[in-house]
């Protein structure tokens, strides 16, 4: 497994891996136009990565990770972590494991203090893993659509 900043031509297996799940398969598009704004946007921020698990040329897993800087917890830089996916016919196999120990290396190599990332409630089995990982669920989430 080769874990590597995306490229643009990514971007469809990473879509592709963020609408194979039950929450995602309602939300995602096929239209990768938006996508691909997205991603160069991502790219202009600097600080802002999206990360694929390839496995012989093909993409199997990603994660997006942000590095914020803060003035909280005696101006801790902190690394957001979102859209995390393992192809349905990789997992199993430690894949999340490697990708949170890459995902932790990134984020001491850029300085930062503390690791944190969202979840939907929904996902049960998600939340055992990252348990098991040593993530604490110590804060509550609110969102509210921007229309």
């Amino acid at each position: 497994m080769i874990w590597r900043e995306a490229r643009r031509e990514d971007v469809p297996a990473v879509v592709a891996l963020l609408a194979n799940d039950f929450l995602g398969q309602g939300r995602e598009q096929s239209d990768m136009d938006g996508y691909l704004a997205a991603f160069d946007a991502m790219a202009e921020e600097g600080a802002n990565h999206l990360i694929v698990g390839e496995e012989d040329g093909a993409v199997v897993a990603t994660y997006q990770i942000t590095f914020i800087s803060g003035l909280s917890i005696s101006a801790a830089r902190r690394a957001q972590v979102e859209g995390v996916r393992v192809s349905d016919t990789m997992r199993g196999r430690g894949l999340g494991r490697a990708m949170f120990d890459d995902a932790e290396a990134r984020a001491r190599a850029a300085g930062c203090r503390l690791m944190q990332l969202t979840m939907n409630a929904q996902r049960t089995e998600s939340r055992k893993f990252y348990e098991a990982l040593g993530y604490e669920p110590s804060h509550v989430g609110f969102k509210k659509p921007l229309a």
